[in-house]
C-alpha cells in the first residue's frame, strides 16, 4: 500500500508541475487564417481564405507537451469571387450546408529549431478526418498594444491533397494537391 501512495504522489506532482508550467492562448479570430492555393486548369492558382479560431496550450519547459486545438469557418470562405465563393460552399466542393467547420487537434509537437516546430494532429474537413503535419515558425512573443495581452504570433505551412478528403470535382484538371498557408495570433487567455 506505500508502494501505491508514493506512486500516486510522484503522478501527481508530475501531472501538477506541467500544468504550473503550461499557458493557455486564445487565438484571435480576426488575426488567425488559413490561405489555400490550387492549380486552376494550369493557367493560375486560385486562392481562398477562411478565418479561423480555438485555443493554444504553450509548455515552454516541454514544448513537445503543447497542444493546439482549432476550428477552420469553412462556411466563411473568401475568393474575392462571390459566385466562385458560392460554387465552392456548394455541394460539388466543399456542402457547407453539411460541413460548415472544419478542425484541426493537435497529438504531438516536435520542435525543429529556436522558433520552429513540426505540429502532428488530425485535420477533420468534409467529415473526413486524416493526420497531416504544419511546419510551424513563432513570429514574435510580447505585448499587443492593442488587447493589452501577452500575445503569440505564428507562420505556418503544409500541403495535402483535397482527394483525400472526399473532395474530387474536377481533379486533376483543379489541382488535387493544396498549398496551405497559416498565419495566426493567439493572446493569453485570463485565469481564473
Amino acid at each position: 500500500m506505500k508502494k501505491i501512495s508514493q506512486w500516486l504522489v510522484v503522478i501527481l506532482t508530475l501531472f501538477f508541475s506541467v500544468s504550473l508550467f503550461a499557458e493557455d492562448y486564445t487565438f484571435d479570430p480576426n488575426h488567425t487564417y488559413v490561405l489555400w492555393h490550387a492549380n486552376h486548369f494550369g493557367f493560375s492558382e486560385l486562392s481562398g481564405k477562411w478565418l479561423a479560431s480555438g485555443t493554444l496550450k504553450i509548455d515552454e519547459k516541454n514544448p513537445e507537451n503543447s497542444q493546439v486545438n482549432v476550428t477552420i469557418k469553412v462556411a466563411g470562405l473568401s475568393t474575392a469571387i462571390k459566385e466562385l465563393d458560392n460554387h465552392l460552399k456548394g455541394i460539388l466542393f466543399f456542402n457547407v450546408k453539411k460541413y460548415p467547420d472544419a478542425t484541426f487537434v493537435s497529438d504531438k509537437v516536435t520542435v525543429t529549431g529556436d522558433n520552429t516546430a513540426k505540429v502532428h494532429g488530425t485535420l477533420t474537413v468534409h467529415g473526413v478526418s486524416k493526420p497531416i503535419t504544419l511546419d510551424i515558425k513563432l513570429n514574435k512573443k510580447g505585448m499587443n498594444l492593442i488587447t493589452e495581452k501577452e500575445t503569440l504570433g505564428f507562420s505556418g505551412k503544409t500541403s495535402l491533397k483535397r482527394s483525400d478528403f472526399g473532395i474530387k470535382t474536377l481533379v486533376p484538371e483543379v489541382g488535387d494537391d493544396i498549398t496551405i498557408e497559416i498565419e495566426a495570433e493567439a493572446g493569453k487567455s485570463k485565469m481564473l
